[in-house]
């Protein structure tokens, strides 16, 4: 019998195959990536940028986790395919912002796209189990956000 210390197997189970299902979907956006002639870092920085709001480029090194150093080698390969560009701050002209350019925009809105479409698979499941799944996940989610939120 499971303790308030001890999750129940179920749970273990359950996590485990959430685990196989984001590995999964990691390969896929890798695929995509690929498809795209994209590294998987580039797709990344492409989601992470917003179109109506450029950044700077401390800010895009936050969101993919990692050092500036990085970021300028992606951002290089993606201005040099006309996907991002950089862009004087109006206050302090040393100072760039990343911007998506028109191309970027749309190839961004198109991953976007690709991957908030669901896989066949899960798209196959009946209505009523798709809604008890989109419950329980959902409900473990606003659990997560609340104890990372601190409230």
């Amino acid at each position: 019998m499971a303790t308030a210390q001890t999750p129940p197997r179920a749970a273990f189970e359950a996590w485990r195959r959430i685990g196989e299902l984001l590995e999964l979907e990691r390969c896929r956006t890798a695929a995509l990536a690929r498809e795209l002639d994209l590294s998987s870092s580039q797709l990344l920085a492409l989601r992470a940028l917003d179109p109506a709001e450029p950044q700077r480029m401390g800010q895009l090194a936050g969101a993919l986790e990692c050092d500036k150093g990085n970021v300028t080698g992606i951002v290089d390969r993606l201005e040099r395919r006309g996907l991002v560009e950089r862009r004087p701050v109006d206050h302090d002209r040393r100072v760039k912002v990343l911007a998506l350019t028109p191309a970027g925009a749309q190839l961004r809105a198109e991953i976007e796209e690709r991957l908030a479409t669901p896989p066949d698979e899960l798209a196959a499941l009946a209505d009523d189990d798709l809604g008890r799944l989109a419950h329980a996940v959902g409900a473990v989610l606003d659990a997560r956000r609340a104890a990372r939120c601190g409230g």
